[in-house]
């Protein structure tokens, strides 16, 4: 058994002693790559999950997938992951301790999530934990050259700009605590939607932990693209002067 398994095993007994709920908000366009070992390596990691994946009009398989695997989804109206992510946040359970945003592309392990979720269990002024790809373990080839280079530049104008000092302020791993995420309206609508969630959760008074993950190529047809960075880098200059 792996040490990742063991602590798994520790989640999922501790979540039945104390009914712990836990969201998973999945966001999904084009991605029957990816959903399927997503969603099964999720089951594996995290005690009793109510599985939510957000489709965004996919023209593949990737809804037919998560429905055969028994997850709830549902079709978000607009585009972009910033109103995928707003449009879950309306199905927030009023149960749910936790919330986990996580990709359906397979790049980012579960198996880091009960570490995740313990953080957030012992350190009650903790908001949200997020999984920090940026280690001496990275694989640059799993974010290609200028993708690596852009998320470094704009983590430096996030830490500049808006004093949220984060080594990864782009990630598509994180868990929130619940109660925060209540009535929150993301004004971002595509993926610039992480930065305005970094300063949501400090403005609200809580501190935010990173740990080292480790992040694999993605399953399938990356969707972030260049362009975007410039879309982030404008959300980023927002924040600062909101």
């Amino acid at each position: 058994m792996t040490t990742e398994e063991a602590q798994a095993i520790a989640l999922a007994e501790e979540g039945e002693k104390g009914r712990l709920s836990v969201l998973v908000i999945v966001a999904a366009l084009n991605e029957e790559e990816g959903v399927g070992p997503t969603i099964a390596e999720l089951r594996k990691f995290v005690a009793r999950p109510r599985i939510l994946v957000v489709d965004g009009k996919s023209c593949d398989r990737t809804v037919d997938i998560a429905k055969d695997m028994g997850v709830e989804v549902i079709c978000q109206e607009g585009e972009g992951k910033g109103d995928a992510i707003g449009s879950a946040i309306r199905h927030i359970n009023v149960d749910a301790h936790y919330v986990i945003f996580t990709d359906a592309d397979y790049t980012y392990p579960a198996s880091y999530l009960p570490t995740m979720v313990r953080i957030l269990e012992r350190n009650p002024q903790v908001g949200m934990v997020c999984g920090n790809r940026f280690t001496e373990h990275l694989d640059v080839r799993a974010l290609h050259n200028l993708l690596y280079f852009g998320n470094r530049l704009l983590a430096f104008s996030h830490d500049i700009f808006n004093g949220v000092k984060l080594n990864d302020p782009l990630t598509g791993l994180r868990i929130v605590r619940a109660q925060l995420l209540r009535g929150w309206k993301p004004k971002s609508r595509g993926f610039d939607v992480e930065v305005e969630l970094n300063h949501y959760i400090e403005r609200k008074g809580y501190d935010i932990v990173e740990i080292p993950i480790v992040y694999r190529k993605r399953l399938g047809e990356k969707k972030l693209k260049i362009k975007h960075g410039a879309t982030i880098l404008k959300r980023i200059v927002l924040e600062a002067i909101d």
